[in-house]
């Protein structure tokens, strides 16, 4: 009887597979794009009462966004998952605690309806506050999760009118999370203040700020962010400098994020292989009011203290951002020194030199971001370093040679022209 059981077992086995194979379908093969990593964007729009203001083209605001946000959804790429947030649509009273939590998901972050979204789009009526701050931190909850690229764009035709919660606060806040969030924000004929507010709200976290008084202009820059949404990126990979180059952390090829006090130098740690390169950068963002004048500098030093190389630039208050990067070569090993390590520890460090203005906070200390790259150096590592130039020293010194035999050149014909003019 135990014999004849087994057979029967065993088809039913295959009969169960069968059916759940045909019930579950196989998952994503890979490099298939899937939920986590599938790019997010939440539209946040401005549904207060100033919506109502017929300036653009004949129209109104309202009418406006409404025609933009029909046409966006329509060119949305099928990969990105994309959401409507909005900001005082629902509540009209005078009630200031009750117009500041005014703030809902008009439909949810995830794969586009878009019959659907702009059903919802349609209902929209402008309303009352302007909770821009609350809007933010609930957007930012709405991408929550996954790693692809999650992408905020705000259209607002206002300032917030929730203070004390400083929506530029809040954008430094996000940024501060190392989430790789971006905040893009468009200003609708806007004043000189808000403009100040939304380019504050954007750089805070790496976004662009955009001035739109034509309905055109809307489309096309809210399709453009959607658009940009789906381009591949890479995010950076949150670490903590430390104050000296004894305890740093030890970085790889990579781009990494990390916030400097002011004053403070932060240090970092890279090995590098006989015939190797290093090739680092660092960006220092000012996402607060600082004082013009500034610098920043990247080192490259030995652990025993020796500078090998710097790189440094400097600022006078008309960019936000700040940059500069090196090289260093490491030579390839004679066998005299195949008793020394294999690699080569070079500490990076991170200097500088901005300082906040009067009554800003100086914390959390300024964003960072630092590119490091390792590669094959070149068949002569030594040339790279040779007076910074390569092996375009060589061009260098022909150019001076060839003027100095023009000079003498130029210098006997003149002398001799002078000497023919006395003659006669």
């Amino acid at each position: 009887m135990i014999t004849r059981k087994r057979p029967v077992a065993a088809v039913c086995a295959l009969l169960a597979a069968f059916t759940a194979g045909l019930a579950f379908p196989a998952g994503a093969a890979a490099g298939e794009p899937t939920d986590r990593n599938a790019p997010k964007v939440d539209l946040v729009l401005d549904v207060s009462g100033s919506m109502r203001a017929r300036d653009i083209d004949g129209q109104s605001r309202m009418a406006a966004a409404k025609q933009a946000f029909n046409e966006v959804l329509d060119a949305t790429p099928e990969e990105v998952e994309l959401g409507i947030r909005t900001l005082g649509a629902d509540y009209p009273g005078d009630d200031r605690k009750r117009g500041c939590k005014d703030t809902a998901q008009l439909y949810p972050v995830g794969p586009l309806d878009r019959t659907e979204a702009k059903a919802a789009v349609a209902t929209l009526a402008p309303t009352g506050w302007t909770p821009i701050g609350p809007a933010l931190l609930k957007a930012a909850d709405d991408l929550d999760g996954g790693d692809g690229s999650k992408r905020i764009v705000l259209i607002s035709d206002g300032e917030d009118t929730c203070a004390p919660l400083d929506p530029c606060e809040v954008a430094r806040e996000i940024s501060a999370k190392g989430i790789g969030l971006t905040i893009d924000t468009l200003g609708l004929v806007p004043t000189a203040k808000m403009s100040r507010q939304l380019s504050c709200i954007a750089e805070a976290t790496g976004g662009s700020y955009t001035s739109v008084e034509h309905q055109d202009e809307l489309t096309d820059r809210v399709n453009q962010l959607v658009d940009r949404a789906a381009d591949p990126v890479v995010t950076p990979v949150p670490v903590e400098g430390a104050a000296e180059c004894a305890g740093a952390p030890a970085l790889k090829s990579g781009l990494y994020t990390d916030r400097e006090e002011f004053g403070q130098p932060r240090w970092y740690r890279v090995d590098v292989l006989p015939g190797q390169e290093l090739r680092a950068s660092v960006s220092v963002a000012a996402d607060r009011a600082v004082n013009p004048g500034y610098g920043v500098l990247l080192r490259a030093v030995t652990v025993h203290g020796r500078e090998i190389v710097r790189g440094e630039a400097a600022g006078h208050g008309r960019t936000d951002v700040i940059s500069t990067g090196l090289r260093y070569p490491e030579p390839e090993r004679d066998d005299a020194d195949s008793d020394k390590p294999a690699a080569e520890t070079v500490c990076l460090a991170v200097t500088h030199s901005f300082s906040a203005a009067s009554g800003v906070k100086t914390t959390p200390g300024l964003p960072l971001e630092l590119t490091v790259d390792v590669v094959d150096g070149p068949s002569r590592a030594g040339d790279v370093a040779s007076f910074g130039l390569g092996r375009g020293w060589w061009l260098l010194g022909a150019l001076i040679l060839g003027g100095f035999l023009a000079g003498l050149v130029w210098g006997w014909l003149s002398r001799w022209r002078v000497a023919v003019w006395r003659t006669n």
